[in-house]
């Protein structure tokens, strides 16, 4: 995945000059220890429904100010470190986009991605 290339095609579509003063990115990686307890966390598994992500994105994308709402998840066995999901929310002001991007990691964490964390 590529942020760079993804926030240079999203600044290159029609409308883009016109519709949007900021742009807020999201990477989440894997961290090296539990939520709960702080235990160490060797690996994860990640599993997206991407069709319910999809469906929260054109939610997100669908609001006042939001020019565009983009993700990508990745998928599998991942390491501490590892890139996990990327979120990106274009739009007019930020009392826009800042919400929206807040409520689309919420949302994507919490009904659209699941995780297996493997322990040390």
């Amino acid at each position: 995945m590529d942020l760079n290339k993804a926030l240079a095609d999203l600044k290159k579509e029609p409308g883009f000059a016109e519709n949007v003063g900021m742009i807020l990115v999201h990477n989440g990686v894997v961290r090296g220890w539990s939520r709960k307890g702080h235990e160490e966390v060797t690996s994860i598994e990640i599993t997206p429904d991407f069709a319910k992500m999809e469906e929260i994105r054109k939610e997100i994308e669908g609001r006042e100010g939001i020019f565009r709402a983009w993700c990508h998840a990745n998928s599998g066995h991942m390491q501490p470190g590892d890139d996990v999901l990327f979120l990106i929310v274009a739009g007019d002001i930020r009392e826009n986009v800042k919400p929206a991007l807040a409520d689309f990691l919420d949302r994507i964490k919490s009904e659209a991605v699941t995780k297996k964390e493997i322990f040390a």
